[in-house]
C-alpha cells in the first residue's frame, strides 16, 4: 500500500509495515494526531522512492520478510539519509535495541506501546529533523560567501589560516609577495572580515577544505 501525497517537506510520516492490518490503524492514529502519512508495505518499496534531503521520520517495523527494519536502516545511512528512525516490534530485543540506538535510531518501542507514547516519539523525531534541517541551513550560510573565492584565494586563504606570513605564502605559491597582498585583500572584502582570527574562526564554523 503506498499513499500518495502532495510534497510535504516537513511532519511527514513515513510507515514501513508489511502487516497491512497494523499499517492502516497506525496510519488512521497519525492522520488523527495531524501528521501527513506515507505508508509502505516493504523497506525496498519505501527505498526506491527515498530523495536526499527528505524531510520528516520514519516508523519502520523491526521484523519483515525480505529486508527488516535493520537492514533499511543501514541501507539508509549508506544512502546518506539524515531521516531520524522508530523501530516499532511485536516482541522486545534487547541486543537489536542497543544496536539500532547506538546506530542513530530516535527510539524502539513495540507494537503494544500506549498511543500517547507512540505519538510522544514521534514529535521528538520530526524535532530532531527540524533540528537538524536548521544546523544544515546554518551550515549552508556559512559555506555561501567561500563560494565566492577564486581558486587562487582558496589556496592563499588556507596558508593564512595555518598562520603563515605573506613572505611565506609567496614562496609555497611561486608568486609575488605583492600579489598574496591583493589577495588577502579580496579575501577579507569577500568574506567580510576584519582580521586574521575572525578569518580562521569564520573558516572553522564553515568547515572549509
Amino acid at each position: 500500500m503506498h499513499t500518495d501525497t502532495a510534497q510535504f517537506p516537513e511532519r511527514t510520516v513515513y510507515i514501513v509495515d508489511d502487516d497491512i492490518s497494523f499499517l492502516r490503524s497506525l496510519s488512521r492514529l497519525l492522520r488523527a494526531s495531524g501528521f501527513h502519512v506515507v505508508a509502505h508495505t516493504s523497506a525496498t518499496e519505501f527505498l526506491s522512492m527515498v530523495e536526499p534531503g527528505m524531510r520528516g521520520c520514519l516508523v519502520t517495523d523491526l521484523m519483515m520478510p525480505g529486508m527488516d527494519g535493520m537492514a533499511l536502516q543501514a541501507a539508509l545511512q549508506k544512502a546518506g539519509s539524515t531521516l531520524p528512525m522508530l523501530f516499532l516490534t511485536g516482541h522486545g530485543d534487547i541486543p537489536t535495541t542497543v544496536q539500532a540506538m547506538r546506530r542513530g535510531a530516535e527510539d524502539f518501542l513495540t507494537k503494544h506501546a500506549p498511543k500517547a507514547e507512540l505519538i510522544a516519539a514521534v514529535n521528538r523525531a520530526l524535532a530532531r529533523d527540524e533540528q537538524a534541517q536548521a544546523e544544515r541551513e546554518h551550515q549552508e550560510s556559512l559555506r555561501r560567501p567561500f563560494a565566492l573565492l577564486t581558486e587562487r584565494e582558496r589556496e592563499v586563504l588556507r596558508q593564512v589560516v595555518q598562520g603563515k606570513l605573506n613572505k611565506q605564502i609567496a614562496a609555497d605559491l611561486g608568486i609575488h609577495e605583492r600579489t598574496v597582498k591583493l589577495h588577502r585583500t579580496s579575501i577579507t572584502t569577500k568574506l567580510q572580515v576584519h582580521s586574521v582570527a575572525e578569518l580562521t574562526r569564520m573558516v572553522q564554523e564553515a568547515g572549509f577544505q
